[in-house]
Formats: C-alpha cells, structure tokens, sequence
C-alpha cells in the first residue's frame, strides 16, 4: 500500500470484515515497551508518525492521533491533517475521547496484548455512557492489512558479564524469592524486557538501540525459574550462563504456562503487564496480586560496580564527545554540514572508541527551527543546513557494556542573538538549581521539577517535556520508576544509586530550540535535623557548555562558580584523553568565565 490514506482505507475496510466499528493502535508491544521492534511499529505504518509515544483511534468516519507535548509539532508534520485529528494528552485521553466520539451502541475493537487491564477498564466506562462495547480482538487488524509487516528479530541472547553487572542472577532471583515469601506468593510474571534482561543477566539486540530480548520470565519462590524465549536465539553459552535452576522455553509457550497456575498466588505488576495476561491468570484460577514488578526499583537503584562502570562509559562518551565539538567549531561555521551529517560524525567519534555497542536512541540533531521540534529525527526530506547565525542542538548517547550515556548540547553556529543568549542562560540556571539541590530522604522528582523551570517562569515561558528521567546500566536510556518531572511520573522517592537526566529546555517554534542535559547520580549528603538523611546530586556528565551563549551577568557569582567548576572538573577528567589541537580546543571552551565574560556577552548580537 503505497500511501498512508491507502493504508486507512484498508484498516476501516478490515474493521468491518470484524464486525468492528474502531480499533485502538496504541505505540507499544507486549511488553508494554517505550522502544518497540520493527514487527511492532503499527502506529508509524498506519500514520506516518515516528514518534516514541502515541496512540490513534480509528473510526468509520474518523480518526484521531493523541501525542504528548514532545511531538506537538512532529505529528504534525508526519500525520496528513485532513485523515486525522491531533488530540494533546495528558488534556485528552483515549478513554475520554472515545467516550464522545465512539458511535451509539458500536463496538470498539483493542489487542489485549498492548493494554493494561487499567486502561480496558477506563475505555469500558467511557464508552458505556454510549452504550458502546470495548471488545478484545484474537487477531490484531492492523496485522491483517499490514502485508509487508517485518519478523520479530532472531537476534541471540547474550550474557551480561558479572563484572559490568555487579552481581550474579542467582542472587537477584534469590532476593526476589524473598521478596515472593514476604508478599506470600507463589510466583511471579515478569514481561518488561529490561527487567528480564536485568534479573537474567543477559542482553539482547530485538528493539533498536536498546539491549533487550523479545523473552517473558516467570519466577517462583523456591528460587527457580522459566525464561520464555524462541529456543533459536539461545546458544551453549548462555545456558550455561543461565544455570540449571532457569528453565528455558519456547516464548509460544507463556500463556500454556500461565494456565497450569490454578490455584496460586500470582504476582504482577498492573503497570507493566497487558490486560491478556491478567485474563489468562484469571481463567486458570490463579490469585491474582497486583504488586510492582520486583526488578523495577533494584535496577534502578545502581551498585557500586554499575556506578563505576557508568563513570567510566561517561568518560569515554565525554571524550567522543569533545572531539565532536572541536570538529564542529572547525566544520560548522565554514558550512556544508548538516543534520544528518553533524549526527554521523559524532557516531564515527563514538565508534573510535572501540567500546561502543550501539547508540542509546537516535540522535537529535535539529538545526535551526528543527531544535525546536523536540524529538526531531532528521531525515532526507527535512534535513537542513548547519548555517550561521543559528543554533544547533544535538541531543545523543552511546550504548557501552559499562553504562548508558544520554547528553544535550546546544551550540552557537556562528554568533547568536542576545534573545538565544538570553533564554540559553535562563535554561542553564534552571540546569544548575536542579544540580545543585540538596533535599531530604523521601523527596520525589514531582517536588524538584520547579527548580529548573523557575527563571523560566518568571518570564512567562516553559517546556513541554519532563526534567529527568531514570537511565539504565547498558540497558533502556529511559528507565523507571524516578523520574522528575510535574506530570507523568515523577512520583518515586529519589534514593541514592539512581542516575537520572537533568535536562531543562527552551523551544521557539519555527526558529530554534535550547537544551542542556546531563545525567546525575543521586549521593548521600549527610544529615539534616533530627538525623534525617540528605541527599543530593552529583554530575556524571563531562562536556563543555558554550560559553558563547552564556550571558554572564545574568549569573550570580555562585552560578558563575558552578559554571567555572564544571568545566575544571571536564578538563581534569576529559583533558588526558586528548592531545594536540583537540586538547587545546578543550582548555579554552573549559576556560573560567570570570576571566572572560565580559567578551562573552559582548558576542551576543542583537
């Protein structure tokens, strides 16, 4: 089907071949996953839309694409306006919207196998104020139509080294057999591919720049265990690696599986498991306990070998990521670069380092205007110039057996305006509050999003995106459960071995967009009164923030402070890892501001 009208027309065709009258195609898998395999890219086949969060509706008579503040102005340059209406959540859910549009009495098909049971019982309230029905579909229609829909990936399993991982998988089952005592329950489903991944020990290459195995996993609380995945991706190897108390079998086999559970109580997480598996456990008479996926908070809270493996992926991704700048500063100005090609030197400098698996997610490289489009991915139809007198932002990581790295930076090409200095450095003072926060024991992400988004505020501006999210160990470079930000999360308390982003933003539409984004480690940072325990946190990430959009004396001295200390400690830990011209690049865009700010500002124009 060579259009994506075609592509409708041929699903509202299959809709009623079902007896259906709409189909929700949210942008998961079975695994409820943010990044999703090829074999799972429904919404992008259907609509065009390529970003990593969405759903549609799909009607007889309408359709309806719902994105988040990240990809307002994406979908609308993906989605054809006149087959689809654009609905911003959190302000419009899917639930809500069908509950208005739905037709009187129709029936609403949804896969039971990418919902969680919350949001099948959310859309069948709303849609019994139409007297409408949500019904579970056996085989998904967008498949049916989708003729050209890629395989699941049949790349092998891989172990994760003890060294990287800081401990064994025997260990972690053991404490989650724990856990399963202390809960008294049986068992537990496991179907988030990074806790899989994490609790096995193993990695995987089935989704697009992160390390994850297409698997599901079933713990019991004798210690034991069975790893769901095709037999063909599994090798010597790695079951030896697995050890004789981890049973391996055929992924098709899950569900048979979960039918034999009759009369056992049953663990799994409400957030993370598709509403299919709760009604397979229910039919087999299983008890049922909604309880978070025990992996979630251990993986996220880091040990100290995942810490020092973290610090070491950073220093190395710090140095890629200098010499990118210093090409940069060469190449950019002269022009002839572009998007696409400024991302795929600065993957080159990466791959030099001999360490790099993959990247953490498609590089952001928006020059211009595209800097404001948030997730923007450059492609050969929008791909623009590098040219002077803009910005380029260019948000990247890598993928290293040690950690995962995640870094904004947003650079002058050529000599900025004093308005891009000027909102650049409202950004940046929001960037460093949140570094430079110390809070007690208990504080969650919700509570410290206002501190990078106050200088904004105070002049009647904002952005339209989370502060920080939680990144994995060689794993998602989107990890729960912490996360700051006012909307969407951020409701975990921050405990020390969490790494998350900080990454306050500005973005002009149709002119360009700011960000500055490093990640930090949560540490323990003495007591407060009473002997309660304070945290605060400290920086992982090592590159320069141009000072050439820097209006300097719009700091206060101990902003300018933290400014001249950042770039000391970059050099001090990138600098030995450079020589020649790039090290001398790197000793002046570390240089104090205090010796030179007044330049500085005089750079911005008006």
């Amino acid at each position: 089907m060579s259009t994506h009208e075609d592509r409708l027309h041929a699903l509202r065709a299959q809709l009623s071949r079902q007896s259906l009258d709409g189909f929700v195609v949210p942008l998961t898998d079975e695994h409820l996953s943010e990044y999703v395999g090829g074999y799972a890219q429904r919404l992008a086949w259907l609509t065009g839309f390529l970003g990593s969060a969405g759903s549609a509706v799909v009607l007889p008579e309408e359709a309806a694409i719902f994105t988040d503040g990240r990809y307002t102005l994406q979908v609308r340059d993906q989605v054809d306006g006149a087959h689809w209406q654009f609905e911003s959540v959190p302000q419009t859910s899917v639930a809500t919207w069908l509950g208005v549009h739905a037709p009187a009495g129709g029936r609403i098909g949804y896969d039971p196998w990418l919902h969680t049971r919350r949001w099948v019982e959310e859309a069948t309230r709303a849609l019994a104020s139409k007297g409408a029905t949500l019904v579970a579909v056996d085989h998904n229609p967008v498949d049916a139509v989708w003729d050209d829909r890629p395989d699941p990936s049949k790349a092998r399993l891989v172990p994760h080294d003890e060294r990287h991982a800081g401990q064994s998988s025997a260990a972690k089952r053991a404490d989650m057999a724990d856990w399963m005592k202390a809960q008294d329950v049986d068992a537990t489903v496991l179907t988030a591919l990074d806790s899989i991944a994490w609790t096995f020990n193993v990695r995987g290459a089935d989704v697009t720049h992160t390390p994850v195995a297409l698997a599901y996993a079933l713990l019991h609380a004798d210690g034991k265990a069975q790893l769901f995945v095709d037999p063909a991706k599994i090798d010597a190897d790695v079951r030896a690696h697995l050890g004789n108390s981890v049973d391996v079998l055929d992924r098709v086999a899950f569900t048979d599986v979960l039918a034999g559970l009759a009369g056992k109580a049953v663990a799994v997480d409400p957030d993370r498991a598709v509403s299919a598996i709760f009604e397979a456990l229910d039919k087999a008479g299983a008890l049922i306990k909604p309880l978070r996926d025990p992996a979630v908070l251990p993986k996220a809270v880091k040990n100290q070998t995942e810490i020092a493996g973290h610090k070491s992926a950073q220093a190395r991704d710090g140095a890629a990521m200098a010499k990118f700048l210093h090409w940069l500063s060469i190449e950019g100005p002269k022009g002839g670069q572009t998007e696409i090609s400024v991302s795929d030197r600065l993957q080159a400098f990466r791959e030099e380092t001999g360490a790099l698996v993959d990247l953490s997610f498609d590089t952001i490289s928006g020059s211009g205007p595209n800097g404001a489009i948030v997730h923007y991915k450059a492609s050969e139809a929008t791909n623009r110039p590098v040219e002077a007198g803009s910005l380029l932002l260019v948000d990247s990581g890598g993928q290293y057996r040690d950690g995962t790295t995640d870094i904004t930076r947003t650079m002058a090409i050529g000599t900025p305006t004093q308005e891009m200095c000027h909102r650049f450095t409202l950004v940046l003072k929001g960037h460093i509050a949140l570094a430079c926060a110390r809070f007690p024991a208990g504080t969650r992400g919700s509570q410290l999003d206002v501190l990078a988004r106050q200088f904004l505020w105070a002049e009647g501006l904002d952005y339209a995106h989370g502060t920080g999210h939680g990144v994995g160990s060689f794993l998602s470079v989107h990890e729960g459960p912490q996360r700051i930000a006012t909307f969407g999360g951020g409701d975990e308390p921050l405990q020390p071995g969490m790494i998350l982003s900080n990454e306050p933003g500005y973005y002009k539409t149709g002119e360009y967009g700011i960000r500055i984004e490093n990640l930090v480690l949560v540490v323990e940072s003495g007591t407060g009164e009473n002997d309660r325990p304070f945290y605060a946190f400290e920086t992982l990430s090592h590159t320069p923030i141009d000072s050439a959009l820097i209006a300097v004396d719009a700091l206060t001295p101990a902003e300018r402070a933290w400014v001249d200390a950042y770039h000391a400690r970059t050099l001090e830990i990138i600098g030995p890892q450079l020589d020649g011209e790039e090290l001398a690049w790197l000793q002046a865009a570390c240089a104090p501001l205090s010796a030179d700010w007044q330049g500085s500002q005089a750079a911005c124009r008006r």
